[in-house]
């Protein structure tokens, strides 16, 4: 079906200031709508209160209101503008919240306005604990024994009769705030009160807890046609009991069967279906790694920070598609690149995330990490294989470390370590690998984590690897095989005794450069460029070099604290003005939440 010409005006919500928990990626989905929805015709209102965002520009909606966002603004500029349609979905938690109020309030109702994209009814079915929970039963999907409390007697009740240990998780907030495990009843009547006090339905479900179970996500698109895609599924290499956006992720997953694989496809497919989800959604799954058992976590009827993930880690504008559908566009009618959008991406590389996390502003705060986001921002690394995709997004971060290495554990004994990382932390990473240069076993590592013995596997080749290094300096096939894996030149260095610029004038003097490999969705299967590149050593060079003029403009990589979306910004304005002044621009970065990460902005 060709697009709406019954609607002329729609109305994007914005989600708002930064938040732990809600950054960049908002500004890059919101961004991508108004720009979609301009391409086809629609005059574009925006309401947005975050001066930094690329969103809240004069170049991306015909009109920006600098407003509050809450329920009397909003109704206001309603009011005003009178949009024949708002679509709050790629505004995160903040708009679709606004969107559900103003529906409730009678507002949208009053001034005739509809809702683009995913129903309210679907909406209210996916985040809704209780709601869900009747979805999944009738579809015949497992979810956990769970019960709902609205109130701290009700919720210690449930806990009960649950049976310890439990996870709470409040209705209608982000980034899992407010939730949390609970070990005992003392532990469950803390964390309730503030449950309760944070959900704006005052509502909690309590849930028997699965820690240890694998983490699974799969990112899924519907058109109004009931065409329905997955785009990229993720593996947590953190198991549950972390929240996926503190988590470090891979895609694609890299230690399902084949059955898992499809089980859960299957699944994610079949809940979008019957939600009738129209746009971009996410699902989240645990899986027993001992079986075939899994359990459906949550379905986010919107974008999120995994699906900024998504689009990066595939070339699939997750945002953009999710635009044009909600104005009645068809997936098969929607061109990415050279392949109609409801072509299912495929990935020929490793993509790994790592968190960014504010403990280095604040060294006295608590660094461990549970279903409650603390993650500031989060970097993405591309190789063709696990081990160079991780120590590529490992030094990413930009938090002093170079390698899958970390002094602070260099006085930590055995058991010290064992005790550290039963904990998931942000420095865990670091951990585990100094416990596997000290030859623990990897099943006594397996049993206090819970990471899959995959992984570990692949910390072991690395942490091998400085083995081979240390008795081969000044090797050049030992060079070449460190590049090849991954590792940095300042590492080398620091091995060798030489410094990383002799590292680099080693490896120009042997000409050991790496090439840089196109993501185009497709795997190279059709005859597609796509200017979206990582570096690799290997042989093949897909980037083509044109004879004009270029400059390339470094990006300021992840959100930290006091740095935010306010560089990617003014990445955007310079990219604008490099190409107005006729030079081919270039960026580099690594943050995927970014508009400039998008290869259409450059």
């Amino acid at each position: 079906m060709p697009k709406r010409t019954d609607i002329h005006k729609v109305l994007v919500i914005g989600s708002g200031p930064i938040v732990i928990g809600q950054a960049a990626e908002f500004d890059y989905s919101g961004t991508q709508a108004c720009l979609a929805l301009r391409e086809e015709g629609y005059e574009v209102v925006l309401i947005n209160s975050n001066p930094a965002t690329i969103m809240t520009d004069t170049d991306i909606a015909d009109k920006v209101y600098m407003e509050p966002l809450n329920l009397e603004y909003v109704a206001r500029i309603i009011r005003h503008e009178r949009p024949d349609a708002i679509l709050p979905s790629l505004g995160g938690q903040t708009g679709l919240n606004l969107a559900v109020q103003l529906a409730k309030k009678g507002v949208l109702q009053e001034c005739d306005v509809e809702i683009l994209g995913t129903s309210f009814e679907a909406i209210e079915r996916a985040e809704d604990r209780e709601l869900f929970k009747d979805l999944c039963e009738s579809l015949g999907e497992p979810v956990l024994p769970s019960e709902i409390a609205n109130t701290l007697e009700e919720g210690l009740q449930a806990a009960r009769d649950i049976g310890y240990p439990v996870v709470l998780r409040p209705a209608f907030t982000l980034g899992g705030t407010g939730g949390g495990f609970a070990d005992d009843e003392e532990e469950c009547e803390l964390m309730l009160k503030n449950a309760l006090a944070l959900s704006p339905v005052h509502q909690v479900l309590v849930e028997k807890s699965i820690k240890g179970y694998k983490e699974i996500e799969y990112e899924v698109m519907r058109d109004a046609n009931d065409t329905a895609i997955t785009i990229c599924n993720m593996e947590n290499i953190d198991p549950v009991g972390i929240h996926t956006g503190d988590s470090v992720v891979v895609a694609p997953s890299q230690t399902l069967t084949n059955k898992e694989y499809h089980m859960l496809r299957d699944s994610a497919l079949k809940i979008i279906r019957e939600l009738k989800i129209e746009g971009g959604c996410n699902v989240q799954f645990a899986l027993d790694p001992l079986s075939f058992q899994y359990y459906l976590i949550e379905v986010n009827p919107r974008v999120s920070r995994s699906s900024a993930l998504a689009s990066k880690a595939s070339g699939y504008p997750i945002a953009r598609v999710s635009a044009k559908i909600s104005v009645g566009m068809h997936l098969d009618e929607i061109q990415i690149a050279n392949t109609p959008a409801s072509f299912e991406p495929t990935l020929d590389y490793v993509v790994t995330k790592i968190a960014r996390f504010p403990f280095d502003k604040f060294a006295d705060a608590n660094n461990s990490l549970n279903t409650q986001m603390k993650a500031t921002g989060e970097v993405m690394a591309i190789g063709r294989t696990m081990e160079e995709s991780l120590l590529k997004a490992i030094r990413s971060l930009e938090t002093g470390v170079c390698h899958l290495y970390n002094k602070k554990f260099d006085t930590y004994s055995a058991d010290e370590l064992l005790e550290y990382i039963k904990i998931g932390t942000d420095d865990r990473l670091f951990a585990i690998a100094q416990l596997i240069r000290l030859g623990v076993d990897l099943n006594m590592i397996y049993n206090d984590t819970k990471i899959d013995m995959f992984f570990l596997d692949k910390f072991k080749n690395i942490t091998d690897f400085e083995q081979t290094l240390k008795s081969n300096i000044g090797d050049v096939e030992t060079l070449k095989d460190a590049k090849k894996m991954g590792v940095s030149d300042k590492y080398i260095g620091q091995v060798w005794g030489m410094t990383e610029a002799e590292v680099f004038n080693l490896r120009k003097a042997n000409k050991i450069f790496p090439v840089y490999k196109m993501i185009d969705t497709c795997a190279s299967e059709f005859d597609s460029y796509v200017p979206y590149f990582y570096s690799t050593y290997e042989q093949e060079n897909e980037s083509v070099v044109s004879d004009k003029k270029k400059i390339i403009v470094l990006g300021s990589g992840p959100i930290r604290i006091g740095q935010g979306v306010e560089f990617d910004y003014s990445t955007v304005h310079a990219i604008w003005s490099i190409r107005d002044a006729g030079y081919e621009a270039i960026i580099v970065n690594n943050n995927p939440e970014t508009v400039s990460t998008d290869y259409t902005t450059s």
